[in-house]
Protein backbone atom coordinates (compact mmCIF):
# COMPACT_ATOMS: atom_id res chain seq x y z
CA UNK A 1 0.00 0.00 0.00
CA UNK A 2 1.41 3.46 -0.56
CA UNK A 3 2.61 5.67 1.83
CA UNK A 4 0.75 8.97 2.00
CA UNK A 5 1.47 12.35 3.66
CA UNK A 6 -1.87 13.90 4.00
CA UNK A 7 -1.39 17.61 3.80
CA UNK A 8 1.91 17.11 6.19
CA UNK A 9 3.89 20.22 4.35
CA UNK A 10 0.98 21.99 2.46
CA UNK A 11 -2.20 21.67 5.28
CA UNK A 12 -3.99 20.85 2.02
CA UNK A 13 -6.39 17.39 2.75
CA UNK A 14 -4.60 15.28 -0.11
CA UNK A 15 -6.55 11.87 0.96
CA UNK A 16 -9.71 13.72 0.30
CA UNK A 17 -8.45 15.41 -3.17
CA UNK A 18 -7.42 12.02 -4.11
CA UNK A 19 -11.13 10.31 -3.41
CA UNK A 20 -12.91 13.12 -5.23
CA UNK A 21 -10.56 12.78 -8.33
CA UNK A 22 -11.21 9.20 -8.04
CA UNK A 23 -14.68 9.40 -8.09
CA UNK A 24 -14.91 11.10 -11.48
CA UNK A 25 -13.10 8.74 -12.27
CA UNK A 26 -15.15 6.02 -11.54
CA UNK A 27 -18.10 7.19 -13.10
CA UNK A 28 -17.69 4.94 -16.01
CA UNK A 29 -17.66 1.87 -13.97
CA UNK A 30 -20.31 3.34 -11.53
CA UNK A 31 -22.37 3.67 -14.86
CA UNK A 32 -21.56 -0.39 -16.00
CA UNK A 33 -21.87 -1.30 -12.47
CA UNK A 34 -25.91 0.07 -12.56
CA UNK A 35 -26.09 -1.48 -15.92
CA UNK A 36 -25.45 -4.96 -14.35
CA UNK A 37 -27.71 -4.79 -11.31
CA UNK A 38 -30.18 -3.19 -14.03
CA UNK A 39 -29.69 -6.27 -15.83
CA UNK A 40 -29.63 -8.79 -13.15
CA UNK A 41 -33.02 -7.56 -12.20
CA UNK A 42 -34.29 -8.60 -15.58
CA UNK A 43 -32.86 -11.44 -16.02
CA UNK A 44 -34.35 -13.31 -12.57
CA UNK A 45 -37.72 -11.82 -14.16
CA UNK A 46 -36.94 -13.25 -17.51
CA UNK A 47 -35.81 -16.88 -15.30
CA UNK A 48 -39.39 -16.82 -12.75
CA UNK A 49 -41.22 -16.21 -16.28
CA UNK A 50 -39.56 -19.33 -17.60
CA UNK A 51 -39.79 -21.22 -14.99
CA UNK A 52 -43.47 -20.51 -15.04
CA UNK A 53 -43.77 -21.36 -19.07
CA UNK A 54 -41.96 -23.98 -18.09
CA UNK A 55 -44.17 -25.38 -15.63
CA UNK A 56 -47.23 -24.47 -17.78
CA UNK A 57 -45.82 -26.42 -20.44
CA UNK A 58 -45.82 -29.30 -17.91
CA UNK A 59 -50.03 -29.15 -17.47
CA UNK A 60 -51.17 -27.98 -20.88
CA UNK A 61 -49.36 -31.54 -22.02
CA UNK A 62 -51.62 -33.15 -19.55
CA UNK A 63 -54.81 -30.86 -20.47
CA UNK A 64 -54.67 -31.53 -24.64
CA UNK A 65 -55.08 -35.23 -23.73
CA UNK A 66 -57.55 -37.17 -24.39
CA UNK A 67 -59.85 -37.27 -21.62
CA UNK A 68 -57.97 -34.64 -18.90
CA UNK A 69 -61.50 -33.14 -18.43
CA UNK A 70 -62.99 -36.53 -17.16
CA UNK A 71 -63.55 -36.53 -13.77
CA UNK A 72 -67.23 -38.94 -12.16
CA UNK A 73 -68.39 -39.67 -8.96
CA UNK A 74 -68.74 -43.21 -7.68
CA UNK A 75 -71.37 -44.39 -5.15
CA UNK A 76 -72.70 -47.55 -3.53
CA UNK A 77 -76.12 -47.75 -1.67
CA UNK A 78 -74.21 -50.04 1.22
CA UNK A 79 -71.59 -49.40 3.12
CA UNK A 80 -70.63 -53.20 1.88
CA UNK A 81 -69.10 -51.78 -1.47
CA UNK A 82 -66.62 -48.73 -1.59
CA UNK A 83 -66.37 -47.67 -5.24
CA UNK A 84 -63.53 -45.16 -7.29
CA UNK A 85 -63.62 -44.18 -10.82
CA UNK A 86 -61.02 -42.99 -13.03
CA UNK A 87 -60.79 -40.64 -15.78
CA UNK A 88 -61.75 -43.55 -18.15
CA UNK A 89 -65.33 -44.28 -16.72
CA UNK A 90 -68.34 -44.00 -18.15
CA UNK A 91 -71.58 -43.07 -16.84
CA UNK A 92 -73.71 -46.38 -15.45
CA UNK A 93 -75.77 -47.50 -12.62
CA UNK A 94 -75.05 -51.03 -12.17
CA UNK A 95 -76.35 -53.71 -9.03
CA UNK A 96 -73.60 -56.18 -7.60
CA UNK A 97 -74.40 -58.84 -5.20
CA UNK A 98 -71.18 -59.73 -2.70
CA UNK A 99 -71.90 -63.60 -2.31
CA UNK A 100 -68.17 -63.13 -0.28
CA UNK A 101 -64.86 -61.19 1.00
CA UNK A 102 -61.92 -62.99 -0.24
CA UNK A 103 -60.13 -63.95 3.00
CA UNK A 104 -56.49 -65.76 3.89
CA UNK A 105 -55.90 -69.47 5.05
CA UNK A 106 -55.01 -69.53 8.67
CA UNK A 107 -54.16 -73.26 9.96
CA UNK A 108 -53.42 -74.37 13.25
CA UNK A 109 -51.32 -77.42 13.96
CA UNK A 110 -51.97 -79.90 17.22
CA UNK A 111 -50.57 -79.34 20.42
CA UNK A 112 -46.82 -80.39 20.80
CA UNK A 113 -44.73 -79.87 23.96
CA UNK A 114 -41.46 -80.41 21.81
CA UNK A 115 -41.53 -80.95 17.81
CA UNK A 116 -41.81 -84.99 17.44
CA UNK A 117 -38.95 -84.85 14.58
CA UNK A 118 -35.18 -83.98 14.56
CA UNK A 119 -33.49 -82.49 13.09
CA UNK A 120 -37.08 -80.72 12.74
CA UNK A 121 -37.52 -80.12 8.91
CA UNK A 122 -40.81 -78.85 7.22
CA UNK A 123 -41.67 -78.45 3.48
CA UNK A 124 -44.50 -75.23 2.61
CA UNK A 125 -46.00 -76.09 -0.61
CA UNK A 126 -48.15 -73.30 -2.23
CA UNK A 127 -50.52 -72.84 -4.47
CA UNK A 128 -48.76 -73.64 -7.58
CA UNK A 129 -47.23 -76.17 -6.71
CA UNK A 130 -44.00 -75.03 -5.82
CA UNK A 131 -42.12 -76.31 -1.99
CA UNK A 132 -40.03 -74.07 0.22
CA UNK A 133 -38.13 -76.83 2.54
CA UNK A 134 -37.41 -75.40 6.21
CA UNK A 135 -35.18 -76.60 8.50
CA UNK A 136 -35.16 -75.45 12.30
CA UNK A 137 -32.55 -74.48 14.69
CA UNK A 138 -34.15 -76.66 17.63
CA UNK A 139 -37.31 -78.24 18.12
CA UNK A 140 -38.27 -75.52 20.07
CA UNK A 141 -41.77 -74.69 19.18
CA UNK A 142 -40.79 -70.35 18.34
CA UNK A 143 -37.24 -71.58 16.40
CA UNK A 144 -39.77 -73.41 14.50
CA UNK A 145 -42.19 -70.48 13.84
CA UNK A 146 -39.26 -68.14 13.57
CA UNK A 147 -37.91 -70.25 10.44
CA UNK A 148 -41.23 -70.96 8.53
CA UNK A 149 -41.78 -66.95 8.69
CA UNK A 150 -38.10 -66.42 7.47
CA UNK A 151 -37.67 -69.09 4.71
CA UNK A 152 -40.11 -66.54 2.29
CA UNK A 153 -42.78 -68.87 1.43
CA UNK A 154 -45.58 -66.72 1.83
CA UNK A 155 -46.42 -68.17 5.20
CA UNK A 156 -46.02 -66.41 8.73
CA UNK A 157 -46.01 -68.14 12.02
CA UNK A 158 -46.14 -68.00 15.47
CA UNK A 159 -46.12 -70.59 18.57
CA UNK A 160 -49.28 -70.40 20.72
CA UNK A 161 -49.69 -71.77 24.67
CA UNK A 162 -52.23 -74.53 23.96
CA UNK A 163 -52.19 -75.54 28.05
CA UNK A 164 -50.29 -78.48 29.69
CA UNK A 165 -49.82 -82.30 28.86
CA UNK A 166 -50.31 -85.06 31.51
CA UNK A 167 -46.69 -84.61 32.64
CA UNK A 168 -46.98 -80.84 33.28
CA UNK A 169 -44.96 -79.40 30.63
CA UNK A 170 -46.23 -76.70 28.36
CA UNK A 171 -47.91 -77.15 24.88
CA UNK A 172 -47.80 -75.36 21.91
CA UNK A 173 -49.45 -74.70 18.78
CA UNK A 174 -48.73 -73.45 15.49
CA UNK A 175 -50.83 -70.67 13.97
CA UNK A 176 -49.80 -70.54 10.10
CA UNK A 177 -51.41 -67.75 8.10
CA UNK A 178 -50.79 -67.00 4.56
CA UNK A 179 -49.46 -63.43 3.58
CA UNK A 180 -51.86 -63.45 0.44
CA UNK A 181 -55.94 -63.47 0.36
CA UNK A 182 -57.33 -65.79 -1.93
CA UNK A 183 -56.39 -68.73 -3.59
CA UNK A 184 -53.60 -67.77 -4.64
CA UNK A 185 -52.18 -67.95 -1.11
CA UNK A 186 -53.37 -71.47 -0.51
CA UNK A 187 -50.57 -73.23 1.50
CA UNK A 188 -50.26 -76.83 2.82
CA UNK A 189 -47.42 -77.74 5.48
CA UNK A 190 -45.80 -81.15 5.93
CA UNK A 191 -43.39 -82.93 8.34
CA UNK A 192 -40.73 -83.98 6.66
CA UNK A 193 -38.56 -82.84 3.84
CA UNK A 194 -39.59 -82.71 -0.43
CA UNK A 195 -38.30 -86.39 -1.00
CA UNK A 196 -40.78 -87.28 1.45
CA UNK A 197 -43.91 -85.37 -0.05
CA UNK A 198 -43.09 -87.03 -3.51
CA UNK A 199 -42.95 -90.33 -1.46
CA UNK A 200 -46.26 -89.72 0.29
CA UNK A 201 -44.34 -90.05 3.69
CA UNK A 202 -44.62 -86.55 4.90
CA UNK A 203 -47.36 -85.27 7.10
CA UNK A 204 -49.87 -82.83 6.49
CA UNK A 205 -50.34 -80.68 10.03
CA UNK A 206 -53.75 -79.69 8.95
CA UNK A 207 -54.59 -83.26 8.98
CA UNK A 208 -53.07 -84.60 12.49
CA UNK A 209 -55.35 -85.04 15.10
CA UNK A 210 -56.04 -81.65 17.26
CA UNK A 211 -55.36 -79.79 14.31
CA UNK A 212 -57.97 -77.42 11.77
CA UNK A 213 -57.91 -75.25 8.89
CA UNK A 214 -59.54 -72.08 10.46
CA UNK A 215 -60.04 -70.51 7.75
CA UNK A 216 -59.51 -71.44 3.93
CA UNK A 217 -58.35 -69.57 1.47
CA UNK A 218 -61.35 -68.18 -0.47
CA UNK A 219 -61.29 -65.67 -3.60
CA UNK A 220 -63.85 -62.86 -3.43
CA UNK A 221 -66.79 -63.51 -5.28
CA UNK A 222 -69.52 -60.61 -6.51
CA UNK A 223 -72.18 -61.24 -9.12
CA UNK A 224 -73.42 -58.72 -12.01
CA UNK A 225 -77.34 -58.68 -12.94
CA UNK A 226 -78.02 -61.40 -10.69
CA UNK A 227 -80.84 -63.14 -11.13
CA UNK A 228 -81.46 -62.68 -14.89
CA UNK A 229 -80.02 -64.60 -17.97
CA UNK A 230 -76.93 -62.25 -18.08
CA UNK A 231 -75.99 -63.11 -14.28
CA UNK A 232 -72.09 -62.64 -14.23
CA UNK A 233 -69.99 -64.13 -11.57
CA UNK A 234 -67.04 -62.53 -11.42
CA UNK A 235 -63.73 -63.14 -8.32
CA UNK A 236 -60.78 -61.59 -7.39
CA UNK A 237 -58.08 -62.76 -4.80
CA UNK A 238 -57.85 -59.55 -3.31
CA UNK A 239 -61.21 -57.37 -2.21
CA UNK A 240 -60.46 -55.30 -4.66
CA UNK A 241 -62.39 -55.74 -8.41
CA UNK A 242 -60.29 -53.56 -10.33
CA UNK A 243 -61.99 -52.33 -13.64
CA UNK A 244 -65.00 -54.18 -12.41
CA UNK A 245 -67.13 -51.70 -14.74
CA UNK A 246 -65.27 -49.52 -17.26
CA UNK A 247 -62.55 -47.12 -15.22
CA UNK A 248 -64.19 -48.36 -12.03
CA UNK A 249 -62.47 -50.41 -9.12
CA UNK A 250 -64.98 -52.12 -6.65
CA UNK A 251 -63.89 -52.79 -3.04
CA UNK A 252 -66.10 -55.07 -1.05
CA UNK A 253 -66.01 -54.98 2.56
CA UNK A 254 -68.62 -57.74 3.81
CA UNK A 255 -70.99 -59.79 1.78
CA UNK A 256 -74.64 -58.28 0.94
CA UNK A 257 -77.45 -60.70 0.05
CA UNK A 258 -79.16 -57.67 -1.18
CA UNK A 259 -78.01 -56.04 -5.06
CA UNK A 260 -76.14 -52.95 -3.98
CA UNK A 261 -76.63 -50.34 -6.62
CA UNK A 262 -73.41 -48.94 -7.80
CA UNK A 263 -74.19 -45.71 -9.45
CA UNK A 264 -71.06 -43.54 -11.45
CA UNK A 265 -72.05 -40.18 -12.90
CA UNK A 266 -69.77 -37.43 -14.56
CA UNK A 267 -68.38 -34.77 -11.61
CA UNK A 268 -69.32 -31.38 -13.86
CA UNK A 269 -67.89 -29.28 -10.98
CA UNK A 270 -64.74 -31.13 -11.03
CA UNK A 271 -64.16 -31.06 -14.20
CA UNK A 272 -65.16 -27.28 -14.18
CA UNK A 273 -62.46 -26.82 -11.67
CA UNK A 274 -59.66 -28.41 -13.92
CA UNK A 275 -60.68 -26.55 -16.23
CA UNK A 276 -60.65 -23.31 -13.61
CA UNK A 277 -56.84 -24.12 -13.04
CA UNK A 278 -55.27 -24.17 -16.23
CA UNK A 279 -57.04 -21.06 -16.95
CA UNK A 280 -55.89 -19.56 -13.90
CA UNK A 281 -52.23 -20.61 -14.37
CA UNK A 282 -52.77 -18.88 -17.93
CA UNK A 283 -54.04 -16.00 -16.68
CA UNK A 284 -51.41 -15.69 -14.00
CA UNK A 285 -48.66 -15.32 -16.62
CA UNK A 286 -50.45 -13.22 -18.23
CA UNK A 287 -50.73 -10.70 -15.97
CA UNK A 288 -47.20 -11.27 -14.69
CA UNK A 289 -46.06 -10.07 -18.13
CA UNK A 290 -48.61 -7.04 -18.31
CA UNK A 291 -47.38 -5.93 -14.65
CA UNK A 292 -43.98 -6.13 -15.73
CA UNK A 293 -44.68 -4.18 -18.89
CA UNK A 294 -45.98 -1.06 -17.18
CA UNK A 295 -44.47 1.76 -17.02
CA UNK A 296 -45.01 4.69 -14.15
CA UNK A 297 -45.14 7.65 -15.52
CA UNK A 298 -44.16 10.97 -13.62
CA UNK A 299 -46.60 12.91 -11.86
CA UNK A 300 -44.86 16.09 -11.26
CA UNK A 301 -41.97 17.96 -11.56
CA UNK A 302 -38.45 16.46 -9.91
CA UNK A 303 -40.13 12.95 -10.75
CA UNK A 304 -38.70 10.15 -12.97
CA UNK A 305 -40.63 7.60 -15.16
CA UNK A 306 -39.95 4.29 -14.40
CA UNK A 307 -40.12 1.68 -16.87
CA UNK A 308 -41.26 -1.63 -16.57
CA UNK A 309 -38.81 -4.95 -16.74
CA UNK A 310 -40.73 -6.08 -19.40
CA UNK A 311 -41.08 -2.87 -21.31
CA UNK A 312 -39.72 -2.93 -24.57
CA UNK A 313 -39.15 -6.45 -24.68
CA UNK A 314 -40.05 -7.80 -27.99
CA UNK A 315 -39.84 -11.62 -27.47
CA UNK A 316 -41.65 -11.24 -23.28
CA UNK A 317 -44.29 -9.19 -25.91
CA UNK A 318 -44.85 -12.07 -28.56
CA UNK A 319 -45.16 -14.48 -26.22
CA UNK A 320 -48.12 -12.87 -24.64
CA UNK A 321 -49.43 -12.36 -28.11
CA UNK A 322 -48.88 -16.50 -28.57
CA UNK A 323 -50.58 -17.15 -25.22
CA UNK A 324 -53.75 -15.05 -26.10
CA UNK A 325 -54.12 -15.91 -29.45
CA UNK A 326 -53.87 -19.35 -28.18
CA UNK A 327 -56.78 -19.28 -25.84
CA UNK A 328 -58.78 -17.14 -28.50
CA UNK A 329 -58.66 -17.88 -31.82
CA UNK A 330 -61.18 -20.92 -32.57
CA UNK A 331 -61.33 -24.51 -32.55
CA UNK A 332 -62.03 -26.57 -35.39
CA UNK A 333 -64.64 -23.37 -36.31
CA UNK A 334 -65.47 -23.21 -32.02
CA UNK A 335 -64.95 -20.34 -30.47
CA UNK A 336 -63.14 -20.89 -26.98
CA UNK A 337 -65.57 -18.15 -25.78
CA UNK A 338 -68.02 -19.69 -26.41
CA UNK A 339 -67.69 -22.24 -23.64
CA UNK A 340 -66.80 -19.33 -21.25
CA UNK A 341 -62.78 -18.98 -21.62
CA UNK A 342 -62.44 -15.77 -23.10
CA UNK A 343 -60.11 -12.51 -22.59
CA UNK A 344 -61.53 -9.20 -21.81
CA UNK A 345 -61.06 -5.44 -23.10
CA UNK A 346 -58.26 -5.08 -20.47
CA UNK A 347 -56.49 -8.48 -21.54
CA UNK A 348 -57.67 -10.13 -18.50
CA UNK A 349 -57.97 -14.09 -19.42
CA UNK A 350 -60.87 -15.82 -17.19
CA UNK A 351 -63.34 -18.50 -17.28
CA UNK A 352 -66.53 -17.83 -16.68
CA UNK A 353 -67.39 -21.18 -14.50
CA UNK A 354 -71.44 -21.21 -15.07
CA UNK A 355 -71.20 -21.03 -18.75
CA UNK A 356 -68.62 -23.93 -18.63
CA UNK A 357 -70.86 -25.75 -16.90
CA UNK A 358 -73.89 -25.37 -19.02
CA UNK A 359 -71.84 -26.10 -22.31
CA UNK A 360 -70.49 -29.50 -20.64
CA UNK A 361 -74.22 -30.74 -19.58
CA UNK A 362 -75.53 -29.54 -23.32
CA UNK A 363 -72.23 -31.35 -25.02
CA UNK A 364 -69.45 -32.28 -23.06
CA UNK A 365 -67.92 -34.35 -26.05
CA UNK A 366 -67.61 -30.97 -27.74
CA UNK A 367 -66.65 -29.19 -25.01
CA UNK A 368 -63.54 -31.26 -24.15
CA UNK A 369 -62.46 -30.60 -27.78
CA UNK A 370 -62.52 -27.16 -27.46
CA UNK A 371 -60.50 -27.28 -24.32
CA UNK A 372 -58.36 -30.00 -25.43
CA UNK A 373 -57.09 -27.66 -28.87
CA UNK A 374 -56.36 -24.63 -26.75
CA UNK A 375 -54.58 -27.07 -24.46
CA UNK A 376 -52.63 -28.21 -27.60
CA UNK A 377 -51.85 -24.70 -28.91
CA UNK A 378 -50.88 -22.91 -24.95
CA UNK A 379 -48.14 -26.17 -25.20
CA UNK A 380 -47.15 -25.96 -27.75
CA UNK A 381 -46.30 -21.66 -27.32
CA UNK A 382 -44.78 -22.44 -23.99
CA UNK A 383 -42.14 -24.86 -25.73
CA UNK A 384 -41.48 -22.47 -28.49
CA UNK A 385 -40.23 -20.03 -25.88
CA UNK A 386 -39.13 -22.21 -22.89
CA UNK A 387 -37.52 -25.10 -24.13
CA UNK A 388 -34.12 -25.54 -22.35
CA UNK A 389 -32.14 -25.58 -25.78
CA UNK A 390 -33.76 -23.70 -28.01
CA UNK A 391 -36.96 -21.65 -26.82
CA UNK A 392 -37.09 -18.08 -27.64
CA UNK A 393 -37.35 -16.93 -24.14
CA UNK A 394 -34.59 -19.05 -23.28
CA UNK A 395 -32.23 -17.46 -25.72
CA UNK A 396 -33.21 -13.93 -24.43
CA UNK A 397 -32.10 -15.39 -21.38
CA UNK A 398 -28.77 -16.25 -22.23
CA UNK A 399 -28.27 -12.84 -24.46
CA UNK A 400 -28.61 -11.21 -21.10
CA UNK A 401 -26.52 -13.26 -19.16
CA UNK A 402 -23.55 -13.79 -21.86
CA UNK A 403 -23.96 -9.33 -22.03
CA UNK A 404 -23.61 -9.10 -18.57
CA UNK A 405 -20.51 -11.31 -18.48
CA UNK A 406 -18.92 -8.71 -21.02
CA UNK A 407 -19.68 -5.87 -18.88
CA UNK A 408 -18.38 -7.55 -16.02
CA UNK A 409 -14.83 -8.30 -17.76
CA UNK A 410 -15.18 -4.10 -18.63
CA UNK A 411 -15.23 -3.50 -14.81
CA UNK A 412 -12.40 -5.79 -14.24
CA UNK A 413 -10.39 -3.93 -16.23
CA UNK A 414 -12.14 -0.54 -14.97
CA UNK A 415 -10.80 -2.37 -11.43
CA UNK A 416 -7.56 -2.38 -12.44
CA UNK A 417 -7.30 1.41 -14.25
CA UNK A 418 -8.80 2.98 -11.32
CA UNK A 419 -6.15 0.91 -9.17
CA UNK A 420 -3.51 2.08 -10.41
CA UNK A 421 -4.54 5.88 -11.51
CA UNK A 422 -5.17 6.57 -7.67
CA UNK A 423 -1.45 5.10 -7.08
CA UNK A 424 -0.14 7.28 -9.45
CA UNK A 425 -2.36 10.27 -7.62
CA UNK A 426 -0.94 8.67 -4.00
CA UNK A 427 2.79 9.12 -5.48
CA UNK A 428 2.09 12.11 -7.04
CA UNK A 429 0.86 14.18 -3.79
CA UNK A 430 3.72 12.50 -2.19
CA UNK A 431 6.17 13.55 -4.23
CA UNK A 432 4.29 17.31 -4.16
CA UNK A 433 4.23 17.15 -0.12
CA UNK A 434 7.97 16.23 0.12
CA UNK A 435 9.19 18.95 -2.13
CA UNK A 436 7.29 21.39 -0.35
CA UNK A 437 8.84 20.08 3.26
CA UNK A 438 12.08 20.33 0.83
CA UNK A 439 11.66 24.02 -0.35
CA UNK A 440 10.10 24.80 3.64
CA UNK A 441 13.21 23.60 5.11
CA UNK A 442 15.60 24.90 2.90
CA UNK A 443 13.71 28.51 3.25
CA UNK A 444 13.62 28.13 7.37
CA UNK A 445 17.50 27.46 6.78
CA UNK A 446 17.85 30.73 4.76
CA UNK A 447 15.96 32.93 6.77
CA UNK A 448 18.26 31.99 9.81
CA UNK A 449 21.25 32.60 7.45
CA UNK A 450 19.84 35.96 6.78
CA UNK A 451 19.25 36.40 10.43
CA UNK A 452 22.65 35.61 11.25
CA UNK A 453 24.31 38.24 9.18
CA UNK A 454 25.75 41.64 10.64
CA UNK A 455 23.55 44.27 10.69
CA UNK A 456 24.47 47.52 8.77
CA UNK A 457 24.69 49.64 12.37
CA UNK A 458 27.09 47.03 12.80
CA UNK A 459 29.36 47.74 9.83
Amino acid sequence: MAITFDGLASGLKTAEIIDALMEVQAIPRTLLKAKIDDKGVVITQLQSLNTALQGLFTEAGKAKAAGSLSAFTATASSDAVRVSAGPTAQPSVTDVVVDRVATAQTTVTAAYASWPDTPPVLTIVNAEGERVEVTAASGSMADIARAIGNAGAGVSASAVAAGKDAEGKTLYRLQLTAAETGTAGAFTVYRGDADAVDAGTAIDLASEPGAATVTAAADAQVRLWAGTGAEQVVTSSSNTFTGLLPGVDVTVTKASTQPVTVTVAADTEARTKIAGDFVDRIAAILSGIDKGSKATIADGAGEQTTLGVFTGDSTVRALRRGLQEAVQHPIDGVSPSSVGISVDRYGVLTLDKEKFAEALADDPAAVEAVFTGVAARVEATTKQYSDRYDGLLTARITGQQDEVGSLEDQMERWDVRLDQRRATLERTYARLETMLSQMQSQSAYLTSQLAALPGREDS
